[in-house]
């Protein structure tokens, strides 16, 4: 009887699993600084790929490049003009589900967005499945997908 294989296989899942474990770790955290700072043009470039595909809740298909547009200064921003009372909303992740396919990784939970300003707190929640690629020892999304999940009456 060859034991070679069964070895091989042994070994193989014995030291497989610490490496899960750390991109594991990394995704999830790699997801929550971004969520904590939607509003950072530096977390969007670690984010997301170059060749990210974006499909949002609204149907709307677009790329990093149209991301990235939105943190252009505008003409029409004028400094100081800030209001106390603006809204600010904020971000978290439930139900993190991280699948591992050696480099790939599909990385699927629900997020939270809450919105608070003078008008009260209101939440809106989504699913959200993204796929990420492990490139050059980083991981980036390459393709995105957002549902939104209906307010129940």
């Amino acid at each position: 009887m060859n034991l070679k294989p069964s070895l091989y296989v042994f070994f193989l899942l014995l030291f497989s699993q610490p490496l899960f474990a750390q991109d594991k770790a990394q995704l999830t955290q790699l997801l929550i600084n971004f969520l904590h700072a939607t509003d950072s043009a530096e977390q969007h470039q670690r984010f997301w790929a170059d060749d990210l595909i974006y499909t949002s809740s609204a149907g709307s298909r677009f790329g990093k490049a149209e991301i990235m547009a939105g943190f252009a200064p505008s003409s029409d921003t004028e400094e100081g003009s800030e209001n106390e009372g603006d809204t600010v909303q904020t971000y978290a992740a439930e139900d993190v589900d991280i699948r591992l396919f050696g480099t790939t990784a599909v990385v699927a939970f629900k997020l939270v967005g809450t919105s608070a300003g003078n008008e009260g707190a209101h939440t809106t929640y989504y699913f959200n499945t993204g796929t990420f690629v492990k490139r050059a020892g980083q991981w980036q999304a390459v393709a995105w997908q957002a549902t939104k999940i209906p307010e129940s009456d």
